[in-house]
């Protein structure tokens, strides 16, 4: 198949999993062709089957803000017809499922191209609940034609605020041979120096992954065991709150701060507990990959965590705020060696079993053929 896919270039869990499909349908013989502003966060060197195509955006004095919807319609259907693409696959519904069907609708005549929509969290729990997005987002799912979301969570949300249910769960997926445990790294060395424990936590840095809160946990931690340290992967809005946290909580020093980097599996894969205090996660693409590298995961009970996370058996969920309950799990964990091992294999174990690449990417190549096996007029 011919496949575009298009998702925003950032550093978050939609631009992940998108450009980490891509990839995987490359490797089983697919061509993939992404269709964005930037090139996406994980795609790092094209192969032969594997082409980036780049929004270029228009400057005129008569915009405010420049109309990256219509340039990214635009470069669809140029895309969809000159690469004679089967489908597009577009993560996240604003804007990215309307520009899709504008693309679609203005070469049908020529080449009638698939819209597949992937739902990821806040395009639905945020965005598109927000009532002067409502209408618009909704158009966007009832015009897909076919729709996924993340996790059953997600499918909830969804029905609830769109009244639409005609979605498949296809959940995220890792790679086993990429996120892995390495306890012997010299990076291991480098972030712990005398042989300090490492929580570490990773994300975006929005408000909504509160992630002062794991701070806290740090400070609450040291108190009861002094050798360990919080290792902050990513950027973002909150970065300076958190670094100001740190400083007056006292554990400024036992807080490493490593900005992005596109080799998350590195860092999690020489740590030892996860932290994931979040207000909400559609799914908790950040615990699949820790627990896939045997880290047992400190998170909150909320959205689809607790699809990915087992409590009491590959780490502990609490309520939203609750730093007091993590950062006693957190204790439990650095104390008990023999729980914090065991629970980082079940992690493992779970993790390949219901979510590595062998069983995930089979699920959207089926879905993308039930789609193009749909009759046109039906689709449209």
């Amino acid at each position: 198949m011919n496949i575009g896919i298009t998702v925003y270039p950032t550093y978050g869990g939609s631009g992940i999993v998108g450009s980490e499909l891509g990839l995987e349908l490359a490797e089983r013989g697919h061509n993939v062709h992404f269709i964005s502003s930037v090139m996406p966060t994980r795609v790092t060197d094209l192969g032969d089957r594997v082409t980036f195509h780049e929004v270029e955006m228009m400057t005129y004095p008569l915009f405010e803000h420049q109309p990256y919807d219509l340039a990214l319609a635009t470069k669809m259907a140029t895309v969809a017809r000159a690469e004679k693409l089967d489908l597009l696959h577009v993560h996240y519904a604003i804007p990215h499922s309307i520009s899709a069907i504008l693309a679609r609708e203005s070469i049908k005549e020529k080449r009638y191209v698939p819209v597949i929509t992937t739902l990821h969290g806040t395009d639905i729990t945020l965005v598109g609940a927000d009532r002067s997005y409502l209408p618009i987002t909704r158009y966007g799912l009832q015009q897909s034609d076919g729709v996924t979301a993340v996790s059953k969570f997600l499918k909830r949300a969804t029905i609830e605020t769109f009244d639409f249910d005609d979605i498949e769960v296809i959940p995220n997926f890792i790679c086993p041979s990429h996120y892995k445990r390495l306890p012997e790294a010299p990076l291991r060395s480098e972030l712990a120096p005398n042989g300090e424990m490492l929580l570490v936590h990773v994300s975006n840095f929005r408000p909504v992954k509160r992630p002062t809160d794991c701070v806290e946990i740090l400070a609450n931690a040291k108190k009861e065991f002094g050798n360990v340290r919080l290792v902050m992967v990513g950027d973002g809005p909150e970065l300076s709150a958190v670094r100001y946290h740190a400083e007056k909580l006292g554990v400024g020093d036992d807080t490493i701060f490593v900005g992005k980097k596109a080799n998350i599996s590195d860092y999690l894969g020489i740590s030892d507990i996860f932290l994931l205090p979040s207000e909400l996660e559609a799914f908790g693409l950040a615990a699949l990959e820790a627990q896939a590298c045997e880290l047992p995961v400190i998170a909150t009970r909320i959205g689809g965590i607790p699809e990915v996370v087992t409590d009491g058996e590959t780490g502990f969920l609490s309520d939203v705020g609750d730093t007091a309950k993590m950062s006693a799990d957190t204790l439990r964990l650095l104390t008990d060696d023999d729980l914090r091992l065991a629970y980082g294999t079940k992690g493992r174990a779970q993790a390949i079993e219901r979510y590595s690449t062998s069983k995930i990417i089979p699920q959207y190549i089926a879905f993308y053929e039930k789609v193009l096996a749909k009759p046109r007029s039906a689709a449209a």
